[in-house]
């Protein structure tokens, strides 16, 4: 429920004249709009004045219950503010990347001898560099294909290079690496190339070319003429590389060029990397835009956001004429880069040019998006309603919900409940159970698992849905069950579901080995073709239950052995213990190691790794 009139105009009128970031809050406290302004008083007004706009700005306004307010000293100070409370708050109404992913970077692990280049989804850790966010896991893939053939660096991991058999691996006989790991190229040659490979994914193309070219001509006056062959081909593939990438003359330098297409309440935004007039790399990333902002809010918003978590912001940002405050951007962008950033609009020549090949990208990737969501919602529909008729329902599957038990031996049974709404995953309403007792058996943990889902639904039926303990996820009637598994956990199941059969839920099981469906009160299964729409939709709500009861039961089970096994090793303590995991990446692995693996454990002294080799296998 939104504030009253007067409660709000009273607020309002208490909004200084200056710049700052202002909050819109719900009845229940929580931030939905973060916002910026040279005056936020007037800014604030603006929001109420209009009688008219989109629809999704006045659903806000209806929704606002408090105003708040953050003054700062200049607007540049606003614009990192509010990307900073965006970030905090992730606010409904605020233009956001579309998904919560963590994107993808390229690091570079200059803290080890023979630094490895390698995929990642995290940044934080001290000397490594980062180079990214990328908007494609696929492209990234590609990028470290081409560097490895072009600069050979290692692939292999951990610390040190090499394997166990002491042997160079294959990437060494596919020249993809100088094989460090038996001493073939030095540490010095090594780094050279891993210096190649910043400078390559900082865009610093011509300083590439020329090392490579003066590299030939020194081998080949050396008379080392196999490696100056190497080089050769190296630069053959670079320049290859650069002259079908390049969009522009070297004149136009390094920049970004920064376009947005919107409609309704998707966006997206398109950044297209020159280095050295070449096209280094487009991104793509898809918004929401709730409150059916315009193209230059949209583009404001994306631009403090995707420099927010860059990792380097270039020297100049092209911008549609839509963006009106230039200079506060580029104060912001500055800020973040510690060196001058040039936002500006580009008016004729190559920079233009540029910059509307990317509005036309932008516009082209929206429309293809929103083309595939009407496929993939009208792909759903079908399912849904094949699944209505193939099991004889009344009314049509919006809310699915499926039951898997995982377990290894009997140990660290657990169960999963995932839920479906209109044919499409719901994870906020996906639930896990750890059965209790020594339960032997799946039929046992089924009826344990299905009493307790019942036994929540008539607990949260009782409750007020501004009760705290108030679970909306166990509180809504499925119009499927689906339970993992043939008859007998059928069997089980419906003893245990007796108020949601007497609602008319439908509960039905799917066993794995023939993708059969049973049916309560029928004998034969119902097997349905494997090319049905219908089918499919069951497969993947059980392949994902299936997905989700696994990924806990091994989180149990591992917390389970680094409790008993890690916990009780002579002179480890907790920070060595992350150390040993860190390594070795499981318990299992670490149970695996030789003496000589667990002394390489980064500070891990050597006397100790000893003791621990000892004792596991003493242990064992």
């Amino acid at each position: 429920m939104a504030a009253p009139p007067d409660t709000l105009a009273a607020q309002r009128k208490t909004l200084p004249d200056s710049p700052g970031v202002y909050f819109f809050k719900d009845a229940q406290g929580k931030v939905i709009y973060v916002g910026k302004a040279a005056s936020i008083r007037k800014r604030v007004a603006g929001h109420f004045s209009k009688p008219g706009g989109a629809r999704g700005s006045l659903d806000m306004v209806a929704a606002i219950a408090e105003v708040d307010f953050i003054a700062t000293e200049t607007e540049a100070e606003a614009l990192l503010a509010e990307q900073r409370f965006i970030r905090q708050h992730r606010p409904l109404f605020n233009v956001r990347l579309r998904d919560d992913k963590s994107y993808p970077f390229i690091a570079i692990s200059l803290d080890e001898e023979f630094p490895r280049v390698y995929f990642t989804r995290e940044r934080h850790r001290r000397g490594r560099v980062y180079f990214g966010p990328f908007s494609n896991a696929k492209r990234v893939r590609e990028t470290l294909d081409l560097l490895g053939k072009v600069f050979q660096h290692r692939s292999c991991d951990g610390p040190e290079p090499g394997r166990a058999s002491g042997s160079p691996c294959l990437d060494y006989h596919l020249n993809r690496c100088g094989a460090p790991c038996v001493g073939y190229v030095s540490k010095e040659e090594y780094r050279e190339n891993i210096d190649s490979i910043i400078d390559f994914l900082s865009g610093r193309y011509r300083h590439i070319e020329r090392a490579l070219e003066q590299g030939m001509r020194g081998a080949s006056e050396d008379q080392e003429y196999e490696e100056a062959a190497n080089l050769r081909n190296r630069l053959k593939a670079v320049r290859s590389l650069l002259e079908r990438q390049r969009i522009s003359n070297e004149a136009v330098g390094t920049l970004d060029a920064v376009a947005v297409a919107s409609e309704d309440t998707d966006a997206n935004a398109q950044v297209f990397q020159v280095r050295d007039g070449v096209l280094a790399d487009r991104q793509s990333f898809y918004l929401e835009n709730a409150a059916r902002r315009d193209e230059a809010e949209v583009a404001e918003e994306f631009v403090l956001q995707y420099y927010g978590s860059a990792v380097a912001v270039p020297p100049q940002v092209i911008v549609p004429r839509s963006v009106d405050d230039l200079e506060a951007l580029s104060e912001a962008l500055t800020e973040r880069r510690q060196a001058p950033v040039d936002v500006r609009h580009a008016e004729r020549g190559d920079k233009r040019r540029i910059l509307e090949l990317a509005e036309r990208n932008a516009r082209f990737a929206l429309d293809q998006d929103r083309l595939r969501s009407e496929r993939r919602r009208s792909q759903r529909i079908q399912a849904l309603d094949g699944l209505q008729e193939a099991l004889g329902m009344d009314t049509i599957p919006m809310r699915i919900e499926c039951f898997d038990i995982s377990n290894l031996m009997g140990d660290h049974t657990v169960a999963s409940m995932v839920v479906f709404e209109g044919g499409a995953p719901k994870k906020s309403d996906y639930r896990r159970f750890g059965i209790r007792g020594s339960v032997q058996d799946d039929f046992a943990a089924m009826a344990e698992v299905l009493s307790r889902r019942m036994g929540q639904f008539v607990a949260q039926r009782e409750r007020s849905p501004h009760d705290p303990d108030f679970d909306e996820s166990f509180a809504s009637v499925p119009a499927l069950i689906v339970i993992d598994g043939g008859k007998g956990q059928l069997g089980a199941g419906l003893a245990e579901l007796g108020p949601f059969r007497d609602l008319g839920v439908t509960v039905v099981s799917l066993a794995k080995r023939v993708e059969e469906v049973f049916l309560p009160g029928r004998a034969a299964p119902l097997v349905l073709p494997h090319d049905t729409a219908e089918l499919q939709l069951l497969q993947r709500v059980r392949d994902e239950a299936h997905r989700f009861a696994i990924e806990f039961h091994r989180g149990r089970r591992d917390r389970a052995m680094t409790r008993s096994i890690l916990d009780g090793l002579p002179g480890v303590g907790p920070v060595r213990k992350r150390s040993i995991l860190r390594h070795f990446g499981s318990p299992e692995r670490f149970l695996e190691a030789s003496r000589e693996e667990l002394e390489a454990v980064p500070g891990l002294p050597g006397k100790v790794a000893r003791e621990v080799h000892e004792y596991v296998h003493k242990v064992r």
